[in-house]
């Protein structure tokens, strides 16, 4: 176990602290759920309500790095343009941006125990990141949530790939 383990001096004190190595927080990941201890440990109790409080209270939910109109990231970037490309309506779609709040920025990484942003919330559920919202958008799985969900119509036709250019 000492060898799966890394230590580092802190700037306030000499004293070392432990720091779990990629494989420990890969165990902690399988082990835990987004509740247990082992997740609430950086993330404050008012920054979880906050980010909770954000999920529940819009249909469409999105962290992201920018904003709709001036993205910082590509993976950002790609989210925004497949919503556009569903037809989801802007004032349907909720958007925070993580650069401008360091707390938010790693304590949505914590809530949703998944390690990038953006990350996409419908209906209060957690669907992913990018790659797993361009897989449903290719799949046609994300315009049948996206109807259920009466972010867009269901008349609306599916987008097809002439769409996107």
């Amino acid at each position: 176990m000492a060898s799966q383990m890394r230590t580092f001096t802190t700037l306030l004190s000499s004293r070392s602290i432990p720091r779990a190595s990629a494989t420990s927080y890969a165990r902690l990941h399988q082990a835990g759920s987004p509740s247990s201890n082992a997740f609430r440990r950086f993330l404050s109790d008012d920054t979880r309500n906050k980010i909770q409080q954000a999920v529940d209270k819009d249909p469409l939910v999105i962290f992201m790095k920018g904003t709709p109109q001036i993205p910082q990231c590509g993976f950002s970037r790609a989210v925004i343009q497949i919503m556009d490309i569903q037809g989801v309506p802007k004032e349907k779609m909720q958007t925070y941006n993580c650069l401008e709040d360091q707390e938010l920025r790693e304590g949505i990484k914590e809530f949703s125990t998944w390690p990038t942003i953006p990350q996409i919330y419908l209906k209060g559920e957690f669907l992913g990141g990018c790659d797993l919202i361009l897989g449903m958008h290719q799949s046609g799985e994300l315009t049948t949530m996206l109807q259920e969900s009466g972010i867009i119509d269901k008349s609306q036709p599916a987008p097809t790939d002439a769409d996107a250019s």
